[in-house]
């Protein structure tokens, strides 16, 4: 025998008495420490699950203000959402939910982490050296999800690099890293579209709104379309409808291919609309015209024109940089917006419902986890802005938030009230799914929340900004205050002026110079202070609040260089 032969029996030999002293049962193996990426050893996690995993929906949508579906806006109670109102009613609401960031790559970034992100900014707008999209060695936690057994799926927009959609979804995932929706560039689509004897789309009735001479032409925002030949688009063709039908697609892929027999599904549904530029099809004249007789303008839009679209005095700069990017000078093209908004988001409704009503019929949804979410708000002509941007306002940090549990499992209240992020979405999805990652978060479970109605009243959540439009990198934080109201606090490094707000305010003003609020003021920036100096990731917002606001902070002594001196 020679020295190899001899070296590989007595190895296998060993491994043999190995496996035979300590053999494995299920339940030891399910509470072991397993990986994302087993060869790596990257990702660990504890496997706690027993039994049967359950089947798990996440749904987002794209720039869902408050308007649309909060019940104390007045507005939204003349929103058709029927589908989503029925997750709230068979759900957990959570009325004050919020994001990390009002833009779409950093928000997702958040969210598919868990942690607040270093993405500051949209790769279509952001300078050479910005990061703009998940690094490969980050974890976003479906990726957990693949590695303890799911079937994971993705459907829609990626907008945080592809890569990383990939390592979670598999190699047949077709992510689309991009702002807009690729009506005239997705292939399937397209193909889609023509099985359906349908042309491309165009606008019939296109908003335009105006540069800051007032006169120029300037950004559009979609609007009504038809097919290129100017017959009527039906709603079939439409993206949103297209992405509903691949999900429920890719469910029934499951079903008939035999995996979901043997593996939990994990689907995550990403839809663009209701963001602008909008693409409304045919079948909701009717609609539209009653939505023409209820709708008005924001206070705050009024009063903007009264300034004759001036800067107010306490309003930071940024602000009026994306007041005259958007340049919403006509009343009538406010309205037409504020109408199509609710459209399109009746329209994502619409295919909601069907995506849901399809699960019933499969006998999923009642055993199903199901989440809504969105990545962030809209301004909806506050301000005289649409939109989103570099600035913190209650309506573009404020999300909508649902989670729908199995039927079997227990649930308190329809709503919860006390604060939530979407930071802490991988983590409820992970915990129900048994599922503990050995790394660091910044979100946490909602599941006690879920199940006992209520949580943790003085949480404080961060906020911050970087690179869009313009550049403001602001901080803010959200936090109740002594006066048990809860207030935004915004620090704006590119302006003298913060902000501050009543968060249950429908149409937010700036109220950081009344009187009456000085203390809430003092009181939001220690609370602020103390959070940017608690995290070393927030030491460049630090090194430059704690100079800026030093009148109002806790007097500390110490180098102002952050000289670092060894133990």
């Amino acid at each position: 025998m020679d020295r190899r032969s001899f070296c590989s029996l007595t190895a296998g030999a060993l491994f043999s008495q190995k496996m035979l002293a300590h053999p494995t049962s299920p339940s030891e193996k399910s509470h072991q420490l397993r990986f994302t990426q087993e060869r790596t050893g990257n990702g660990p996690f504890v496997d706690g699950a027993s039994g049967k995993r359950p089947h798990i929906l996440l749904i987002s949508a794209d720039m869902v203000g408050p308007d649309l579906y909060h019940p104390a806006r007045a507005l939204s109670r003349h929103v058709r959402i029927p589908a989503i109102r029925s997750l709230m009613q068979d759900g957990t609401f959570f009325s004050n939910a919020f994001c990390t960031v009002p833009l779409c790559s950093p928000s997702r970034a958040s969210y598919l982490t868990g942690r607040y992100s270093y993405v500051q900014g949209n790769s279509e707008r952001s300078p050479e050296g910005l990061e703009t999209a998940l690094r490969p060695d980050d974890i976003i936690f479906p990726e957990y999800l693949q590695a303890a057994g799911y079937m994971t799926r993705q459907v829609g927009k990626c907008h945080v690099g592809s890569e990383k959609f990939i390592d979670a979804f598999g190699n047949n995932d077709q992510p689309w890293d991009r702002w807009s929706p690729p009506v005239f560039d997705d292939d399937d689509f397209l193909a889609y579209q023509r099985s359906l004897g349908v042309k491309p789309q165009k606008y019939s009735r296109e908003i335009v709104f105006r540069m800051q001479d007032r006169t120029t032409p300037g950004n559009s925002t979609g609007g009504w379309i038809v097919q290129e030949d100017g017959k009527p688009f039906p709603i079939e063709a439409q993206y949103s409808y297209y992405l509903g039908k691949k999900a429920i697609e890719t469910v029934e892929s499951l079903i008939t291919n035999g995996s979901l027999q043997r593996h939990p599904m994990y689907l995550q549904l990403d839809f663009f609309d209701p963001h602008q530029p909008f693409s409304i099809p045919a079948g909701f004249e009717e609609r539209e015209r009653e939505l023409r007789a209820i709708m008005s303008y924001p206070g705050s839009w009024r009063a903007a024109k009264d300034r004759n679209f001036q800067r107010a005095p306490n309003e930071p700069e940024i602000v009026d940089i994306y007041r005259r990017y958007w340049g919403i000078y006509d009343p009538q093209q406010l309205i037409d917006y504020r109408v199509a908004y609710v459209l399109q988001m009746e329209i994502v409704d619409h295919v909601i419902g069907m995506v849901l009503k399809r699960l019933k019929e499969l006998g999923l949804y009642d055993d199903m986890m199901i989440a809504f979410i969105s990545d962030h708000g809209e301004m909806n002509g506050r301000r005289a802005t649409v939109d989103k941007g570099v600035y913190l306002y209650p309506d573009i940090v404020r999300v909508p938030m649902v989670f729908k549990l199995p039927a079997s499992a227990s649930r308190a209240h329809a709503t919860v009230e006390t604060p939530a992020s979407l930071l802490d979405l991988s983590q409820t999805i992970l915990e129900f799914a048994g599922i503990k990652p050995e790394a660091k978060f910044d979100g946490v479970s909602l599941l006690p929340a879920l199940r006992s109605g209520t949580g943790p009243e003085n949480r404080s959540l961060l906020f911050f900004g970087g690179w869009h439009v313009g550049v403001n990198f602001d901080c803010g934080i959200q936090h109740r205050a002594a006066d048990g109201h809860r207030y935004l606090y915004s620090y704006n490094c590119t302006s003298q002026i913060d902000e501050l707000f009543d968060l249950d305010s429908e149409d937010a003003v700036n109220i950081i110079d009344e009187p009456k609020c000085a203390t809430i003021r003092k009181e939001l920036i220690q609370a602020l202070g103390a959070a940017l100096q608690s995290d070393p990731r927030w030491i460049g917002y630090w090194a430059e609040f704690r100079i800026a606001r030093f009148n109002d902070l806790p007097r500390t002594q110490g180098d102002m260089q952050l000289f670092t001196i060894p133990d």
